[in-house]
């Protein structure tokens, strides 16, 4: 079975607009660095998000889908990121599709975990 990584287009649109919040709120120096890691992040997560431990997510990320489950990137010391998604399989396509429904890191949702 093949398997299959899809992004909202909202969760595509808050990588995009990352980039620029981690330039201007000068967390990188270079906007060439904040372009880097946001790839590098999603990057790591189209490879190796259907080998991670995946854990049921709370209730309270309920609003972006149901029967969801997510998982954990360490970026670095003090940044941890949170994907959620669901898992669909697709009989006629023969695959196993990842929906990536929201991404978030510890600064922001951690009090939800």
């Amino acid at each position: 079975m093949k398997i299959k990584i899809v992004a909202l287009p909202e969760v595509r649109e808050y990588l995009k607009d990352l980039i620029h919040i981690l330039y201007e709120k000068e967390y990188f120096g270079f906007e060439e660095s904040a372009i880097e890691y946001v790839e590098d992040l999603f990057e790591q997560i189209t490879t190796t998000l259907p080998i991670r431990l995946k854990k049921p997510a709370p209730s309270y990320f309920s609003r972006y889908g149901k029967d969801m489950y997510y998982v954990t990137f360490k970026k670095n010391k003090a940044t941890q990121w949170y994907v959620f998604f669901t898992t669909y399989i697709d009989q006629e396509q023969d695959e196993q599709i990842y929906l990536i429904r929201y991404i978030s890191n510890n600064h922001v949702i951690a009090q939800y975990l």
